[in-house]
């Protein structure tokens, strides 16, 4: 079954090129649930036999990313809040929880959207919780972008050396989503510490 998903991305991606990557990857970023890890490295092994640019392909996927967690965070933004404060005390989500997380991506949204660009799952969510707070556009972009462009391009080199052989990229995507998670809490308790000092 994923032999049969992988060379229907290689075709998809061949024939539909950078636009193609630029809309499954705004898919994978939104709330549809098209793994990255199954997108990004057939448009590696397509660099890899000369039909596509290691850039443009890196380009694509994370700009991708970024317009799929905008309609994320758009939709948490102008749909969400409202509904949240209407309704949310019937499923137990009061104004003044709201209002904390609002706090919280303040003082702490660029970490958080990083972050949670680099982890599987939290990945299509974290847009979320930053379009109910408002997070700051020009943050929200810029760490949108540093976290995808990363995570973008790691799976792409993947898919570059290791071209079509789907159990090595398995075996290496779940590597390198344990490294991440390393990085990521290593990342958290020094950030943390810098604002204990600053505090």
């Amino acid at each position: 079954m994923l032999h049969e998903v992988i060379n229907w991305l290689v075709t998809t991606i061949g024939s539909m090129g950078y636009t193609g990557i630029f809309l499954l990857m705004a898919m994978e970023s939104s709330v549809i649930p098209i793994p990255s890890e199954i997108i990004m490295p057939p448009a590696g092994y397509l660099v890899h036999e000369g039909k596509m640019n290691m850039a443009l392909v890196i380009v694509s996927g994370t700009l991708g990313s970024l317009f799929g967690a905008y309609v994320n965070y758009f939709a948490a933004h102008w749909l969400g809040r409202p509904l949240l404060v209407k309704y949310g005390h019937y499923v137990l989500i009061r104004e003044e929880t709201l209002v904390r997380v609002e706090r919280y991506f303040a003082e702490h949204g660029e970490i958080s959207t990083f972050i949670g660009r680099l982890l599987p799952v939290i990945r299509h969510l974290i847009s979320i919780p930053a379009g109910l707070a408002g997070m700051n556009h020009l943050k929200f972009s810029l760490y949108t972008l540093l976290g995808a462009f990363l995570w973008v391009t790691i799976l792409t080199f993947v898919g570059y050396f290791l071209g079509e052989n789907q159990a090595l990229i398995a075996q290496y995507s779940h590597q390198i989503v344990l490294g991440l998670l390393v990085f990521s809490a290593i990342l958290v308790a020094v950030y943390w510490q810098v604002k204990v000092k600053v505090n």
